[in-house]
């Protein structure tokens, strides 16, 4: 049964590209200060402190990649769409529950399990779009700021992204089917986030708290290695997507076994 799948893709759609267009507006921004600070990058670099270094995982902006990497990638990705990610999928399941939506749904012959298996392939929407979108804005803008980028690593960056994308959508939808209300499941899972990602800021530049970075998505995804350095952490990316499966089996087993 596809039913679910269908519909939840649907309902995304829209969602999705306002999410592209804002994101694809702000890369834009990003670039158009790029051709100010590659003249100061020297004297910026210097005045950073280490902490906001480390945090943004900012190694040089001199260059159209490090600037990516260091400025655009951290926020649009990493912290926005990472952060959008888990919003939708905290209120996958709390809101047709809220709704009584779910209660016309398993009056179907169709498991629990399956519910939440459908609602969460159908993230395929905003994925297909927000890669798209932010992929050909980047390097077109390159392109219009005579600068050139690998666009193989851009591909890469994208595809290594997906599984931080789908572990912060985990953490959602686990949110989803163990709080009752939308509201406090949604505000729960931009909080869990946004709380992850500083974590792994701190981590990184705090000595005795490396093991905590281990904990956090954002640990295991760097832009800015990939862009720099055409290093591409695949065994990382598969440890953010065996985290997504496991938040999903949680899900669907905690789904499975509650009332509603």
């Amino acid at each position: 049964m596809t039913a679910i799948l269908l519909n939840e893709s649907r309902s995304l759609k829209r969602a999705s590209l306002v999410l592209t267009g804002v994101l694809a507006a702000l890369t834009a921004v990003f670039l158009a200060i790029f051709p100010a600070m590659q003249e100061e990058a020297e004297a910026l670099e210097e005045a950073y402190p280490d902490y906001v270094l480390d945090l943004m995982g900012l190694e040089e902006i001199s260059s159209i990649e490090g600037f990516a990497g260091g400025y655009i990638y951290p926020f649009t990705w990493i912290l926005f769409a990472g952060m959008y990610f888990a919003y939708v999928g905290a209120g996958t399941i709390s809101g047709d529950i809220r709704s009584r939506k779910m209660d016309l749904t398993l009056s179907n012959p169709v498991s629990r399990e399956s519910v939440v298996a459908q609602k969460a392939a159908a993230l395929w929407v905003p994925l297909a779009a927000l890669n798209a979108g932010l992929a050909l804005t980047l390097v077109a803008g390159a392109a219009f700021l005579g600068e050139s980028i690998d666009p193989v690593a851009v591909a890469m960056v994208h595809l290594l992204g997906t599984p931080y994308l789908l572990a912060c959508a985990g953490i959602g939808l686990v949110l989803s089917v163990n709080l009752d209300r939308p509201r406090r499941a949604k505000a729960a899972a931009l909080g869990s986030v946004f709380v992850l990602w500083l974590l792994d800021g701190v981590a990184s530049m705090e000595q005795g708290y490396e093991a905590m970075g281990y904990l956090t998505p954002s640990h295991y995804y760097s832009p800015t290695e990939i862009l720099l350095h055409q290093e591409y952490a695949f065994l990382d990316a598969a440890v953010l997507l065996l985290a997504f499966l496991l938040l999903l089996t949680v899900a669907a087993h905690r789904f499975a076994g509650r009332d509603i």
